[in-house]
């Protein structure tokens, strides 16, 4: 696999998680009533950077999950020969019905991770309305899904990896293309 280009850096990354922060209030009228969600392994940072700028610009501190998808996976059956899959635990705290959950994620591409996400969700609750916010939408859906909030659209082709990397998880920090 080798690099092709370097599409967000940290400070690109900043800006977008303040302006999908601004949006979640705008559009939801403040604060009150939200859950943040992120979906293992990167949404997770994202989920606390955004609950930290949301408390810096409006002074409420949104409880947030973290949520692993492993069962709920549609794709498992791909990679034969490999260790059963381990559930990570999903951790979500606060009661989920009647609350408007937004789900974060690092990249949307297929669909799949989302549904497996909404999937897993509605196990644990009902949520009265649940949006979606990711940091990158490279297209190429496969179900009817779409992001409510995006941090950058970035048209791929199918044969490039769009990877995240974030300091939390990966010391390091930028969103980059890779050819296959």
């Amino acid at each position: 696999m080798q690099k092709k280009t370097t599409v967000l850096d940290e400070a690109q990354i900043g800006r977008a998680l303040t302006r999908i922060a601004h949006e979640i209030l705008e559009r939801n009228k403040g604060g009150d009533d939200l859950v943040l969600v992120g979906v293992k392994t990167r949404g997770i940072p994202l989920v606390n950077r955004l609950q930290t700028k949301i408390k810096q610009i409006e002074n409420v501190e949104v409880p947030t999950g973290e949520l692993d998808i492993t069962l709920y996976r549609d794709d498992l059956e791909k990679y034969p020969g490999q260790e059963d899959p381990k559930l990570k635990s999903s951790n979500i705290s606060v009661a989920l019905t009647g609350k408007t959950v937004i789900l974060i994620d690092d990249v949307l591409y297929t669909g799949r991770t989302i549904r497996a996400a909404m999937d897993a969700l509605m196990d644990i609750g009902r949520p009265a309305n649940l949006q979606l916010g990711v940091l990158v939408d490279r297209g190429h859906r496969e179900l009817p899904i779409r992001a409510d909030y995006v941090g950058k659209n970035i048209p791929t082709s199918e044969q490039e990896i769009v990877v995240v990397a974030l300091n939390e998880t990966d010391q390091y920090e930028e969103v980059s293309i890779y050819e296959k």
